[in-house]
């Protein structure tokens, strides 16, 4: 063997190598694992409002909406891309509780596909929640959304993002979106 033939040896075994560990990361950022439920906390209505000396307190209600691509045309209308997505739900703040009353799931036509909670739960200082929209779950569309009711005892600024993740071939990709506020009445 000539000393090309050496050279193009090596970087044949080397794109294989690439080729293969690539291939092995896929796999493995693609296997399901098990969640592990976390307790939610839930609130009852006397619960909500109530301070710790008894008075009571108007929240300051807000409702998010964040953007979900459960999937993405590829290449033209009729072929689509599934993807997973995460909604992520963070309470930023240091000393104050996050309340979230509702978080449902709408797709394209605008239509309710399901509701996560059915009573008040809240996030602690800095705890986070996500919920995940299984790949293989095609009920939201390309124009799912979620809309998230939330108060706080005092102004919060707190983070709600998506991020999906998809594949084509052996090409591998992500984006987030980001809620943005919607106006909502008093109760």
């Amino acid at each position: 063997m000539n000393t090309y033939d050496k050279g193009n040896f090596f970087i044949e075994k080397s794109v294989r190598v690439i080729a293969s560990i690539i291939l092995l990361v896929t796999i493995v950022a693609s296997c399901k694992r098990p969640t592990e439920e976390k307790p939610v906390k839930v609130l009852d209505e006397h619960t909500l409002n109530r301070r710790v000396d008894g008075t009571t307190v108007d929240p300051l209600i807000k409702q998010v909406y964040v953007p979900i691509y459960s999937d993405i045309y590829n290449q033209t209308r009729d072929t689509r891309t599934l993807l997973t997505a995460t909604l992520s739900i963070r309470n930023t703040s240091l000393k104050d509780s996050l309340f979230i009353t509702t978080i449902d799931y709408y797709n394209t036509g605008g239509d309710l596909v399901r509701s996560y909670i059915d009573q008040a739960i809240y996030l602690r200082p800095m705890e986070s929640i996500d919920y995940v929209i299984e790949q293989q779950d095609t009920s939201g569309g390309s124009g799912a959304n979620f809309i998230i009711d939330w108060y706080s005892k005092r102004p919060l600024n707190p983070l709600f993002q998506a991020v999906m993740v998809g594949g084509l071939g052996a090409q591998a990709f992500s984006f987030t979106t980001e809620g943005i506020d919607v106006e909502v009445g008093q109760p």
